[in-house]
């Protein structure tokens, strides 16, 4: 049996407290939570030791491994302290709001061969997982495109602050809901070597953004984008979705299913025909000894387990993993070109000059702000027309542009031929 202790008990610590405790090659020896009521109440229903100091947990219980499930921000110590005491560990994601510290505490877990695996769960949903085996044995042929999405209902109101909405705390959208679209990138086609393009709104949070849009480059051409919003109330929980382009073909999947579409059979997956192809969840994945909110979280908690049992450090989301999907996040963070859309009327105006105040709308709240034009330019109708096609979020992401929206981008069309046609009449 794997002696584990449990560090968190708010909504993720709860989730694995259960996972954990039904495990048949687990003892839960004890948990950890600041708050009291939290504490009691467990110990009274579940007879669990409780602890308000994780660092006297550690000493005391002497687990084999612990599971921390707290906000972001205590990660780095709590993380250090389980591997100091030679713990193997489970974090919750993201994995450091540090990138420095994220990569000093990989190599501190390799150098220990500790078991390391942090909580980007979808790379245990079944339909990214023959996602990806698919697209390693070359299904689809050279990969030239894809498009990484994630959206869902945390915040919806603007006075509905958490801790995950705090810069220094949670990280905000990019690192709470982006992180698992940016993983799952590279757990299918690899580290992006170059980011740009990149939109921050923020929507409803003050000191955080609540949509991202980002371009991702490879140097051998490929390119991806990457989407997320978490203010978005038509999803009734969270929702991942990535769509991989190559030469034979497309592959798109989510939670509930796998599609697939060949140009031709491809020799290396005969069962697939020539056109489009779609793989259920229930064909794909595989029971789980308990079930809860899904299976990708129980099959998470198995495989750690597992790990730690055969002392494999070689887990499939390792500490080193997690820093790398962080430092690309930090990089989304570190270059956003716009962060939100402006009105500039019909004027023209030169790049870099500045532009009187003016209004701007944003989700149905109006503000004052001022903008420096960045040299948008309506040349010719073929531009215009070809601008008009570009989706909403693509638009918004092309870098060195001041972006109209699309109802001001027609009437300064509609303008621009009306002074044409009265010039050629006189």
């Amino acid at each position: 049996m794997t002696r584990v202790a449990l560090i968190g008990l708010g909504k993720m610590g709860l989730s694995h407290l259960a996972i954990v405790r039904t495990h048949p090659q687990v003892d839960l020896v004890a948990v950890c939570d600041p708050a009291a009521y939290v504490r009691e109440v467990l110990t009274k229903h579940t007879g669990l030791k409780g602890y308000a100091d994780y660092r006297r947990l550690l000493d005391e219980e002497e687990p084999d491994a612990v599971v921390i499930a707290t906000p972001s921000r205590f990660h780095a110590e709590m993380v250090q302290a389980a591997l100091e005491r030679d713990i193997h560990v489970y974090c919750e994601k993201p994995f450091c709001l540090d990138v420095a510290e994220g990569r000093r505490l990989a190599e501190l877990a390799e150098t220990k061969r500790l078991v390391s695996q942090v909580g980007y769960h979808y790379r245990f949903v079944a339909a990214f997982q023959e996602m990806k085996r698919l697209i390693d044995a070359g299904v689809l042929g050279r990969i030239h495109h894809f498009r990484a999405e994630a959206y869902g209902p945390v915040v919806l109101r603007a006075n509905g602050s958490t801790w995950r909405t705090r810069r220094t705390e949670g990280g905000g959208c990019l690192y709470d809901y982006a992180c698992h679209a940016i993983d799952l990138v590279h757990y299918l086609v690899g580290r992006p070597d170059a980011v740009g393009g990149t939109v921050l709104n923020r929507v409803l949070s003050r000191d955080v953004e609540d949509e991202v849009y980002s371009t991702f480059f490879y140097a051998d051409g490929k390119t991806g984008q990457l989407a997320a919003n978490w203010s978005d109330e038509s999803f009734r929980k969270m929702s991942v979705k990535v769509t991989v382009w190559g030469a034979n073909g497309r592959i798109c999947a989510d939670r509930q299913e796998l599609q697939l579409y060949l140009r031709e059979i491809a020799p290396q997956a005969p069962q697939f025909a020539a056109g489009w192809n779609v793989r259920n969840t229930t064909e794909l994945t595989k029971p789980v000894w308990f079930y809860l909110r899904g299976e990708e979280y129980s099959a998470q908690i198995d495989h750690f387990i597992q790990s730690v049992e055969q002392r494999n450090p070689h887990t499939l989301c390792t500490f080193r993993a997690a820093a790398e999907v962080d430092g690309v996040a930090h990089l989304v963070r570190g270059q956003p070109v716009l962060r939100r859309e402006s009105h500039v009327g019909g004027q023209s105006a030169r790049p870099g000059d500045a532009l009187p105040e003016h209004r701007v709308r944003d989700r149905g709240a109006r503000c004052r702000v001022r903008r420096r034009h960045q040299g948008f330019h309506v040349h010719d109708a073929r531009a215009d027309r070809r601008y008009l096609r570009l989706h909403a979020r693509q638009r918004r992401a092309l870098r060195g542009l001041s972006v109209l929206p699309v109802h001001a981008l027609r009437r300064e069309i509609r303008q621009r031929r009306h002074r044409t046609w009265c010039s050629r009449r006189a």
